[in-house]
């Protein structure tokens, strides 16, 4: 299976961790999307809106990671353990897997993105919402070890790998307990951890010139 990716990118890492959970190789191919190789006209005829991650298995191609890991798990999964049938489960699960989408990865982009994109910087409020974020996480954690129910699902692995990223720009969630606790179990137990922290590191390193500057202008 051929893998569209940036080491850096946590929702290209959130598909390696779903891939190594179900068992499946992936025939990794390094795009940099700072020097524009995700506009390279083969990768577009591929991939029109020219986003990683892209997987191309036996010519079926999809992007977007959540769906990604979706489909590596109702393809290759041994069970349905990472992403249950039963439809109250599996609506807790994509519930999740929207809020990383759409609430938690979101409120990260909108504000440390502006370390690459100076003339769009973030505001306080935006970095208000990313607390907000976290109390929800840690809300949806109270009492369990796993973000949608009593095992590791597709969730946790997508959300794991955001909270991570977090860690690259030195956001203190300490103070969330359960989302504490839930990382470093994570830690553990998620496979590919090793690699998505490696990841984690690569981004860091990418920011690494502009960050202490970026947290000096906030206060941060």
């Amino acid at each position: 299976m051929d893998f569209y990716y940036s080491p850096g990118s946590s929702v290209c890492r959130a598909v390696i961790m779903t891939a190594k959970a179900v068992g499946v190789e992936l025939n990794k191919k390094y795009l940099s999307v700072g020097k524009g190789d995700t506009l390279n006209p083969e990768f577009v005829k591929l991939n029109p809106q020219h986003t990683i991650p892209t997987i191309v298995d036996n010519g079926f191609v999809l992007w977007e990671s959540r769906p990604i890991a979706i489909y590596l798990v109702e393809k290759y999964g041994k069970n349905d353990s990472l992403y249950p049938k039963d439809p109250q489960k599996r609506a807790v699960v994509n519930q999740r897997l929207y809020f990383d989408m759409g609430t938690l990865y979101s409120a990260f982009s909108k504000f440390y993105y502006s370390i690459f994109r100076p003339t769009k910087p973030g505001t306080l409020d935006d970095y208000a919402k990313i607390q907000d974020a976290f109390k929800l996480l840690d809300t949806f954690l109270e009492g369990q070890d796993y973000v949608a129910g009593d095992q590791l699902t597709i969730a946790d692995i997508a959300l794991v790998a955001t909270v991570s990223t977090y860690e690259s720009v030195d956001f203190d969630f300490k103070k969330y307990s359960n989302v504490t606790r839930w990382y470093e179990n994570c830690k553990k137990v998620v496979p590919g951890w090793e690699e998505n922290w490696e990841g984690v590191q690569s981004f860091k390193k990418l920011i690494q010139g502009g960050l202490d500057e970026f947290k000096k202008k906030y206060g941060l």
